[in-house]
């Protein structure tokens, strides 16, 4: 596939400088056969990480407002509806009740200023 072809295939999520460090999420949706799935891009560590907004734990979202995914240190995810603590660089939960599960994660790319989902995107978690 020629580059001209895959970038056809990417959809624009939000503008790199529209995510903040450890603040407020860019949501989006994505697609898995016939499912409508929402989702969320987060920056931490210089680098955009994007999620299924789903805890392992209840299925819930994560966001108690939209986009507020981040604990109010910017260091953790948080879920709003029980507290689970969740890794932003890999999606772990490190406290709560799914400890040692994890989020699904969306791939994206960086390409200048946008952040990009491919229309065939894989969900990495085939549980799901």
């Amino acid at each position: 596939m020629d580059e001209e072809s895959r970038l056809r295939r990417l959809r624009l999520v939000c503008r790199r400088d529209a995510l903040r460090e450890g603040g407020v999420a860019a949501r989006f949706e994505i697609r898995r056969g016939d499912r409508q799935l929402a989702a969320f891009a987060i920056a931490f560590g210089g680098n955009v990480y994007a999620y299924v907004n789903v805890c392992p734990h209840r299925g819930t979202s994560l966001d108690w407002q939209p986009g507020e995914v981040f604990d109010e240190s910017g260091l953790y995810l948080i879920c709003a509806t029980h507290g689970a603590l969740f890794e932003p660089k890999s999606g772990h939960c490190v406290e709560g009740p799914c400890r040692g599960a994890g989020l699904a994660p969306v791939r994206l790319v960086v390409q200048g200023e946008e952040v990009l989902l491919a229309e065939d995107f894989r969900v990495l978690d085939a549980g799901m």
